[in-house]
């Protein structure tokens, strides 16, 4: 309950933080028109707000919802989910936006998706200049790589060290190094001392997003860092910080994963466990709980393999920052192709998927990560031309500026009720998916 609670509370404020943002970017381009916001709200609010105000002489109600699904910048003389019928019916007004040169209009719509990616960029900035960039190479992973069943399928082994993706040095693990691997033709591993050339199918997206087996994780040896439960197996067998797991009952167990799932294999019996301290092998018997715990806390492989840091200065972060997050637009930009297949499709997820993005302890560094990445996405998202989103109404204000006609106000409304209805099926469906995965899968 408690990591629920933890993931729970991150999602909601990063949330909040993307929705503020993304509406004060639409906010301050209709003051700057001089176009009048009636409401400015976090999170939706019908039949009743958590709170409401609008301050004396201003034309706008600020206020906080109670449906977390969002939020909304209510400018007048504006087609949106209000749907404010009565309002549209009356003559224009010079303070409306419908008043207002296309142009104008324009940029008020543009202002949302602009304010996430900006926001994504001075957040990744200030990543960079507080806390630096700390990574593993992947040549400094001695122990390779535990691949997934897909792709020891076509060929990868465990241990492999990722080398190269066609004629590209692969420098470390994320997102970017599986862009690259399969959209490759060939990855090229160290296989003990030998170069290995792996050829890769044209549909290996496909069958990753198919199979749902993951791509790899590190492999790292299984070494105590601390004890801190004092009657758990571990200290009543007697391992000491700095122990290395080698065996359970003779079976090799070369990496924390092969221990782990040897230890649930012999849970709740006593085992035999070989280990190496400082440099001398023993055995020493052990009680494995019902759970298949014993009771320890493990080197970080972050501490056992030499980490690469980059520190940044304060006008040093911006581009680096800058680079970093219209890289991620980029990836983002290039998944979206996947989406459009059965397996892509099928992949999708929604309050559920994101909220498990947020690690169970608060890590101030992660939030932010995770916020900024979020914050591209939410950018990308609004731009896409489908009516009732940002982009829906800058594709019918470019067509205006092109054809210098207008869109009826009638045609606009039924534009805004259907890409409504198509959001909310798409909301439900993709957290259909999340409550699918969660219990059948």
């Amino acid at each position: 309950m408690e990591t629920f609670l933890i993931k729970a509370v991150q999602l909601l404020l990063s949330l909040s933080i993307l929705v503020i943002i993304h509406e004060f970017g639409h906010f301050i381009f209709a003051r700057i028109f001089k176009v009048r916001v009636e409401k400015f709200y976090l999170f939706f609010d019908p039949w009743f707000a958590l709170f409401r105000y609008k301050p004396k002489n201003s034309e706008t109600e600020y206020g906080v919802g109670w449906l977390p699904l969002g939020g909304y910048c209510k400018i007048s003389g504006m087609i949106d989910e209000s749907m404010d019928r009565e309002a549209m019916a009356q003559p224009p007004k010079p303070y409306e936006f419908r008043s207002k040169p296309a142009g104008q209009r324009l940029l008020i719509m543009v202002g949302g998706v602009l304010f996430n990616f900006l926001l994504a960029l001075f957040i990744y900035s200030m990543i960079l200049f507080h806390w630096g960039d700390t990574y593993l190479p992947l040549k400094n992973m001695k122990m390779g790589m535990d691949y997934s069943e897909t792709f020891h399928e076509i060929g990868f082994q465990d241990g492999d060290i990722l080398l190269k993706a066609d004629t590209t040095t692969l420098e470390r693990f994320g997102e970017d190094c599986l862009r690259s691997v399969v959209e490759a033709q060939t990855v090229t591993v160290l296989r003990g001392d030998e170069q290995v050339v792996i050829p890769i199918p044209e549909d290996m997206m496909q069958r990753l997003l198919r199979d749902k087996k993951g791509f790899a994780s590190m492999r790292y040896p299984m070494i105590v860092k601390e004890l801190p439960i004092a009657d758990a197996p571990a200290v009543r067998a007697g391992l000491q910080p700095g122990d290395s797991i080698l065996s359970v009952n003779d079976e090799a167990t070369p990496t924390a994963v092969d221990a782990q799932i040897a230890f649930h294999k012999f849970r709740g019996q006593e085992i035999r466990l070989g280990i190496s301290r400082a440099g001398v092998h023993d055995t020493l018997a052990m009680q494995v709980d019902s759970l298949g715990k014993i009771g320890i806390l493990l080197v970080n492989p972050y501490d056992m393999y030499q980490t690469v840091t980059r520190t940044y200065g304060f006008f040093e972060s911006f581009p680096a920052g800058i680079a970093k997050g219209v890289n991620t637009l980029k990836g983002y930009v290039n998944d979206m192709k996947y989406v459009f297949t059965k397996e892509g499709a099928s992949s999708l997820g929604g309050f559920g998927a994101i909220g498990s993005l947020f690690p169970s302890v608060w890590d101030w560094e992660l939030f932010w990560e995770r916020t900024a990445w979020l914050s591209v996405i939410l950018a990308f998202m609004n731009i896409i031309p489908i009516p009732a989103l940002d982009g829906g109404h800058i594709m019918f204000l470019l067509y205006e500026v092109v054809t210098r006609r207008k869109p009826s106000d009638k045609f606009l409304e039924y534009a805004q009720m259907a890409g409504m209805a198509l959001l909310l099926a798409l909301l439900l469906y993709a957290n259909g998916n999340d409550v699918i995965r969660y219990f059948f899968q």
